[in-house]
């Protein structure tokens, strides 16, 4: 499976003036995520407990510490 993270840093690298909204559907697109996921930029976690309450989902994902980076 291919790394969302290290997808994103490349199309941030080369497209530098891509809305952050624009790359997350690139990578989304390229490592087979649907249209209808975003990158949830870090706010406060009093805001995504609220989303969650709205009935918002995420995906949480946690880089593993053996992955070798």
């Amino acid at each position: 499976m291919v790394d969302r993270e290290k997808v994103l840093t490349v199309l941030r690298r080369r497209f530098p003036d891509a809305t952050i909204n624009q790359l997350a559907s690139a990578a989304n697109a390229i490592v087979g995520l649907d249209d209808e996921w975003d990158l949830v930029e870090p706010r406060n976690l009093a805001d995504l407990v609220d989303r969650l309450r709205r009935g918002a989902e995420f995906r949480l994902i946690e880089r593993r510490t053996d992955a070798g980076v």
